[in-house]
């Protein structure tokens, strides 16, 4: 007959689930707080009487928000950004990472070694900037996709995930005829579900957070993502804790830059609750050998 195995509570088990607590506190508080300024009417911001919950209720700050055309505009453009460039850079990393998965690639090791180096040793701003600018892609999307478009530590962390693939299901692939090519679309692709989750989840948070590479390549209004924005409302409330005029409306520079903020922050939020099972599975991919 089984019996249940009773669960031990150590000191050890308590101050983990104590710390973890004041982690989650320490993450959760400011952004509660944030959201009830967001809500707030103006005179309570103004008069730092906001805590954990708003006060006299009101939706306005993010009607504002939505009302302001550069908002608008740059929210459409770093959706552009990110939906555009993750799948650009999920693309090559995944077709890269599998070709020098590939024992029997001629060059293996040069190519694993000299993308391995670009880990260490970089051209620098300077250089890079020049290379973008010559190719023509400055003032374009492209010259914020293309110059991040792999990162090598992503590159590295797929290949180690397709090292490790079950050598069977592609030998079943050649044996029904199948290409390389057709082997890595029809078969690995669509049992890589994990390890594709996670990377491109990488990829898209970065390019939704990118504020450094918009702002060197870019410098028409019209194309500024959704950081450069709010990089400026910020940088304004730094000098300014008052009030920011919003067309022929005065609005609460705290609650403005609050509400933004979270605006910039809820498609990620809401994006990752369904990419958890496939990113859990995936996140210690990178501690196979690689």
């Amino acid at each position: 007959m089984l019996t249940k195995k009773k669960f031990r509570f150590s000191l050890f088990d308590f101050f983990l689930y104590i710390f973890m607590i004041v982690v989650v506190l320490l993450i959760l508080l400011p952004m509660i707080h944030m959201l009830a300024v967001s809500f707030s009417s103006d005179v309570y911001v103004m008069q730092g009487k906001v805590g954990l919950w708003p006060k006299g209720f009101t939706a306005k700050t993010y009607g504002y928000v939505f009302e302001d055309d550069r908002i608008f505009r740059s929210y459409g453009n770093t959706i552009l950004y990110t939906v555009l460039g993750t799948t650009i850079s999920l693309s090559i990393t995944a077709m890269g990472a599998y070709a020098l998965s590939a024992k029997r690639m001629i060059g293996h090791k040069f190519f694993s070694m000299m993308i391995v180096f670009t880990m260490f040793f970089q051209g620098g701003m300077i250089p890079t900037y020049l290379v973008v600018k010559s190719y023509g892609l400055l003032d374009t999307i492209w010259g914020v996709i293309l110059p991040g478009a792999v990162s090598t530590w992503n590159f590295i962390v797929m290949r180690s995930f397709f090292d490790n693939y079950p050598s069977e299901i592609e030998e079943s692939g050649k044996v029904d005829g199948l290409t390389d090519a057709g082997v890595f679309f029809r078969l690995v692709l669509p049992t890589s579900k994990a390890v594709l989750a996670t990377i491109g989840l990488y990829y898209a948070v970065s390019l939704w957070n990118a504020y450094f590479i918009p702002f060197i390549y870019l410098n028409d209004p019209d194309l500024f993502s959704l950081q450069l924005i709010l990089h400026e409302l910020l940088s304004a409330g730094s000098s300014n804790n008052a009030t920011v005029g919003v067309g022929d409306v005065l609005v609460v520079e705290e609650s403005l830059k609050y509400a933004t903020v979270l605006v910039s922050i809820a498609p990620i939020m809401c994006v990752y609750p369904f990419l958890q099972k496939y990113f859990v599975k995936g996140v210690m991919i990178g501690a196979v050998k690689g």
